[in-house]
């Protein structure tokens, strides 16, 4: 029990020290390196979301791009109106109603079937916006009020903490318990009295909270937004990648597959832009034949190798 207990406190305050290292950052680094910072932040925001429902119970939701959207979209409406707190409340509840919705519509689809659906689902939103725009309100896309660099960062920070709180406690709950085993038998979960339906999509919802949380703060980094760019369908692969990269058995799995992945992606950007699809796409094949079990998995069998 001591030593349990002596590994929790030295994960509080290992935890503790990258917050301070991460609030104080903006007072030793450039502006540019802040802006970096805060995407790899929203990577992880997103990674680590879609791992929250996803890992446990081996469903592949390929939405990721729909519920970013609807915190992008619901900020280009209410920025201008509401203040910027209640801007990304609202487009995280828009972004769980919407996961609601998605939940019982989906409610009878299981592995594959599943990832089409929702990745279908992403593209029928971002066309229904794209004709409703064209269509009805007459425009190609809208602007956004800009706000300051430091305040989105420190709002990601914020979000990313919530979310990765959130996943450590559904993770080291019963709920958790109950989520896994909806992943290894659905039929055995609900014959011990697990309430299935209830749970898959209550917490595919939650996951799609802190989402749209995301994309409604991150849309105030950009002047101009459209249907394409607010449900851009790489958005929808990229979370399961990362996630994938670092191991998804753990909560720190998808942050470190998220940080590393969007640094490497920055380097490749600013280095070699006419490469950088290539050199993702390999990066992604060696790691899916020598690391299947992501990073988090390496290192494992790496220390048992050596003890």
């Amino acid at each position: 029990m001591r030593s349990v207990r002596a590994v929790s406190l030295q994960w509080v305050l290992f935890i503790c020290l990258i917050v301070i290292l991460i609030g104080t950052m903006p007072l030793f680094v450039k502006p540019y390196t802040i802006v970096s910072i805060t995407s790899i932040l929203m990577y992880i925001t997103l990674a680590v979301s879609w791992s929250m429902f996803c890992a446990p119970t081996g469903y592949i939701s390929l939405a990721t791009a729909t519920f970013f959207g609807v915190g992008i979209y619901s900020s280009a409406v209410l920025a201008p109106v509401l203040p910027l707190p209640m801007v990304v409340v609202f487009g995280g509840l828009l972004s769980f109603l919407l996961g609601l919705l998605v939940g019982v519509i989906s409610l009878r689809l299981a592995g594959f079937y599943f990832a089409i659906f929702t990745f279908g689902l992403s593209e029928l939103v971002r066309n229904s916006v794209l004709w409703w725009e064209h269509n009805i309100t007459i425009t190609v896309g809208r602007y956004i009020p800009l706000v300051n660099s430091l305040i989105v960062y420190y709002s990601m920070i914020g979000i990313v903490l919530m979310t990765i709180l959130v996943s450590y406690i559904i993770k080291h709950s019963k709920v958790g318990l109950a989520l896994e085993s909806i992943g290894e038998c659905e039929d055995a979960a609900a014959s011990i009295g697990i309430n299935v339906t209830a749970l898959r999509i209550t917490f595919f919802a939650i996951s799609c909270f802190f989402m749209g949380m995301a994309g409604a703060i991150m849309a105030t980094k950009w002047t101009y937004i459209d249907p394409n760019s607010a449900f851009n369908p790489v958005l929808s692969f990229t979370p399961v990648l990362m996630s994938l990269f670092g191991g998804v058995g753990q909560i720190y799995g998808p942050l470190l597959g998220a940080s590393i992945l969007t640094f490497i992606s920055e380097i490749l950007l600013s280095k070699f832009p006419y490469h950088y699809a290539l050199i993702y796409g390999i990066i992604f094949i060696v790691v899916i034949i020598f690391l299947p079990e992501g990073l988090v998995g390496w290192v494992k069998r790496w220390r048992k190798g050596h003890r």
